[in-house]
């Protein structure tokens, strides 16, 4: 699939935000072209501002991660207490099927309540899950087992919720110069927030209870840092609370002075939008299903949902989520805690490192390059699988090619699925083709978590690393034939190109996506 060099890009919607509340997405893009100039000032107190919001995320990051550091203590038979291998599969995979829940709650507290009491949601939701975990059972394995489902099942809706607020109040608040970067900082978050969890693991290696409760300190701190925060101006003025807003977006934009002019205009373009779009709202629209019959909407749902598949079935989640226990069963010389670390540190500074090679090379190169890596890496463990090297001095290789894996996998099939998602859909039905395209994408993760134990256990370690193998090598085909180029193309360019614009074919023979 190819754009047209000449087609003219639009860098006030070349990162788009994901879908939540639509007065509010429309109004920040309108007033972009006359915001307020960006001063260091308002810029450092718009990057303090989105990262505080994004504190909230590390407890998600934390909640991804933390199957992976009880899951031995908890199947350890020299415990009191244990799980059986199902019990343990569940424990690990009941998440995956919660967090579509959690996304759709997101939008509607988005709407209704605002970004910053949406975030006091997560943050209260999270500390109960882990204060259940903290105080669960240590004496009847059955009592403890329903114990951490319940816990899992909140922090699986809390991880859904998170989805989507930190990041689209950072781009609410933010100046359009700043919004592609703060609003990477979600995914980022989620990636410290593994690393933490890794290293409570190895340092607490026999008490994940301790964990937990450590967990929940700094999910209550969390939720303390974010009662300073201004609410979105943004989603202030769809209330029809325009005075609020006013003072807030003046701490946003560093402004001190009374009826300042340009702080007047921003408000007056945010209610203008907001005009528009309810006197659109009460034209009648047509139904979702019919919405889903157009080719602007089912190609790139059809296209974000095989991503997703080659995502999920790949292995990244397995690693992610077993990363401990994937550590022992690929062979790894090194404490399997300590490998679980490596696995967090090396997402942390591959996910740093996506958002400048994502500016500069833009989409499918790097998707290709990654599926290659993973590719290699996991035919690489399945080798040593075959031929084991632990006692040889080649024993590095397992760690090498597991963070190799993580590397890779985090320049394009981890990251991309998620972050095109918000781009590939029209404006209409964004939010209900993301909400569909993320279930999916779950339900795949659940399927994959859920089944991987048995996988191991049926045709061994070797047999799923090579499987996880080809699956990548596949996910290269349908990166290079059906996968588009989106950096540099505004949301209209993507619409035409899916409805099949002439403009668009006749220009997308002339640069390779």
């Amino acid at each position: 699939m190819r754009y047209s060099k000449g087609i003219r890009m639009d860098k006030t919607r070349e990162t788009p935000t994901p879908p939540a509340d639509p007065p509010a997405d429309k109004a920040t893009e309108a007033t972009a072209s006359g915001i307020v100039k960006l001063t260091k000032r308002a810029a450092i107190t718009q990057v303090l501002i989105a990262i505080v919001a994004n504190i909230t995320i590390i407890s998600s990051g934390m909640g991804i991660g933390f199957p992976s550091i009880a899951m031995m203590e908890l199947t350890n038979s020299t415990t009191s207490v244990v799980l059986t291998e199902s019990e343990a599969t569940w424990f690990a995979s009941i998440t995956s099927i919660m967090c579509p829940f959690g996304g759709l709650l997101s939008g509607y507290l988005l709407d209704k309540v605002g970004r910053k009491r949406t975030l006091y949601c997560i943050n209260i939701i999270s500390i109960i899950s882990w204060a259940i975990m903290s105080f669960a059972n240590s004496t009847d394995a059955s009592v403890l087992f329903v114990e951490l489902i319940v816990a899992r099942v909140i922090i699986g809706i809390a991880i859904g919720l998170s989805s989507t607020p930190a990041s689209v109040y950072a781009a609410e608040v933010a100046h359009p110069q700043m919004r592609g970067r703060l609003t990477l900082l979600t995914a980022g978050c989620t990636a410290i927030g593994m690393l933490l969890v890794y290293s409570l693991g190895y340092m607490f290696k026999e008490d994940w209870r301790y964990v937990c409760t450590i967990c929940g300190v700094f999910t209550g701190v969390s939720l303390i840092t974010v009662i300073p925060l201004p609410e979105s101006p943004s989603w202030l003025v769809g209330k029809n609370r325009s005075q609020e807003a006013e003072r807030y977006l003046k701490v946003i934009r560093a402004i001190k002075e009374d009826n300042h002019p340009e702080i007047k205009a921003e408000i007056k373009a945010l209610e203008d939008n907001v005009a528009r779009f309810r006197s659109s709202e009460s034209s009648k629209k047509p139904s979702k299903l019919v919405q889903l019959k157009k080719p602007e909407v089912y190609k790139p749902l059809l296209i974000m949902c095989t991503f997703f598949i080659f995502q999920q079935f790949s292995g990244i989640f397995v690693i992610i989520v077993y990363a401990a226990s994937f550590s022992v069963e690929a062979g790894v010389a090194i404490d399997p805690f300590l490998s679980a670390v490596l696995v967090g540190l090396t997402r942390v500074l591959t996910t740093i490192l996506m958002s400048f090679i994502s500016d500069k090379f833009g989409r499918r190169p790097p998707a290709l390059f990654s599926g290659f890596g993973m590719a290699c890496c996991m035919f690489g463990l399945a080798a040593c699988a075959v031929y084991p090297v632990t006692d040889t001095p080649y024993n590095w290789i397992p760690t090498a090619l597991l963070v190799a894996f993580i590397f890779t996998a985090t320049l394009g099939f981890l990251t991309l699925p998620f972050s095109m998602n918000a781009e590939v859909y029209p404006t209409k039905v964004r939010g209900f083709a993301s909400g569909l395209t993320i279930f999916f994408g779950y339900t795949m993760s659940f399927i994959i978590l859920k089944s991987y134990p048995t996988m191991v256990i049926a045709i061994g370690n070797e047999n799923v690393f090579m499987f996880f193998g080809l699956v990548s090598l596949l996910g290269i085909v349908f990166v290079y034939f059906f996968l588009p180029e989106t950096k540099g193309r505004t949301l209209q360019d993507i619409e035409d190109y899916f409805r099949g614009s002439k403009k668009v074919d006749a220009d997308k023979h002339d640069t390779k996506a």
